[in-house]
């Protein structure tokens, strides 16, 4: 019974590393050139109740140099009341940055791209919650509604220009900024994106095929029924826009060894190489506190980013003047570095209270 109970508490610590690898994957990269258009392909069927679209993207893959398509899929909701509020790639002055979608109770700012849908820019117009059900909208949600009962039909009249351009800001970039109501939204409690969907994006990032310097901005696989399910989905009808990548593609080069200024430059943390003692009860304890303490740094560099890109939003929202600036960048400089200090910290205090076990474990204590 304990053995059983061990592994399941090991699969639980696990999903959380995974998923919070790869939800900060993205964050503190730099890419010197925006992604391509978003494809125009067709919606797949919702497979079941209860489950809710999550629009295609570009991801990008530091390995390659390069961009790949990430399907768009149906996941299953992973709370009642809970939207889906879409990544999107932004300008952040030296290059792009990508903002990992989360799950919320809100649909919150996701750079004003028309991923279609439903998601047009701004909010979320493919469905909505009454009590415990979600109730599709059939205008813009392909449904079965010989299977699923709980729907509705409300045309949505999209008044935005109609282009394909996949990210926020920068030359060519979508100009949009957040709402007080999206502004709000980053406020709430917010679930990152579930196991289903970071094996998603991992399955993506394997196929070649999925590459934009392959496909230039054709993907084979646009969208899926579900994630992972890559089989049998259909390709895209026609790239958004010509796609012509530069010929030395590539992250945008290292700034010089100076301190960190805001969350967004920060790399993951990540779970040190597993220590073996000799004692396997200690070791998988010491992997747990470790795979828990990443987990909670992790979440702490995104609400601290976000915190960040408020204050840029409102400083340009009050067109502050140079000084002003000025002085909140110091605040962010120094945000990002107490915080690194401290998680460093916790990351050697964890390492010396396991060093005792490595040689007296059997201390009287």
């Amino acid at each position: 019974m304990r053995t059983h109970r061990s592994v399941r508490l090991l699969l639980i610590v696990f999903a959380m590393l995974v998923t919070s690898t790869a939800m900060f994957a993205q964050i503190g990269i730099t890419v010197s050139f925006g992604p391509p258009a978003l494809p125009v392909y067709e919606q797949p069927i919702c497979p079941g109740d209860g489950y809710l679209w999550t629009p295609g993207y570009w991801a990008w893959d530091p390995d390659f140099g390069d961009y790949y398509w990430v399907p768009g899929t149906w996941v299953v909701v992973p709370e009642v009341g809970f939207l889906w509020t879409p990544g999107y790639w932004g300008w952040g002055g030296n290059g792009f940055l990508f903002h990992e979608g989360y799950w919320g109770p809100h649909v919150g700012f996701y750079g004003g791209i028309n991923y279609g849908f439903g998601y047009f820019g701004s909010g979320f117009e493919g469905g909505r919650w009454e009590g415990r059900q979600f109730f599709y909208n059939r205008s813009v949600m392909n449904v079965n509604t010989t299977v699923i009962h709980n729907v509705y039909n409300t045309r949505v009249i999209n008044n935005t220009t109609v282009n394909r351009v996949s990210y926020n800001g920068g030359e060519g970039g979508v100009p949009a900024r957040p709402t007080p109501q999206e502004e709000a939204a980053l406020r709430d409690r917010h679930i990152p994106p579930v196991a289903a969907q970071v094996q998603h994006v991992q399955t993506a990032r394997t196929n070649p095929e999925l590459r934009a310097s392959m496909n230039n901005g054709k993907p084979p696989i646009a969208a899926t029924a579900s994630p992972g399910e890559f089989k049998g989905a259909g390709p895209a009808k026609e790239a958004g826009a010509p796609y012509h990548p530069p010929a030395n593609r590539g992250a945008a080069p290292p700034r010089p060894n100076t301190p960190p200024t805001h969350a967004s430059e920060l790399q993951p943390h990540q779970a040190p190489a597993p220590v073996s003692t000799g004692n396997p009860k200690l070791d998988e304890k010491y992997q747990q506190q470790q795979a828990q303490l990443v987990a909670k740094q992790n979440q702490q560099h995104q609400q601290l980013q976000q915190k960040q890109e408020q204050d840029h939003q409102r400083l340009a929202q009050q067109n502050a003047n140079d000084a002003r600036k000025q002085q909140v960048e110091q605040q962010h400089q120094q945000q990002t570095q107490q915080m690194e200090q401290k998680h460093t910290q916790q990351q050697e205090h964890l390492q010396q209270r396991q060093q005792p076990a490595n040689h007296g474990e059997n201390k009287p204590k």
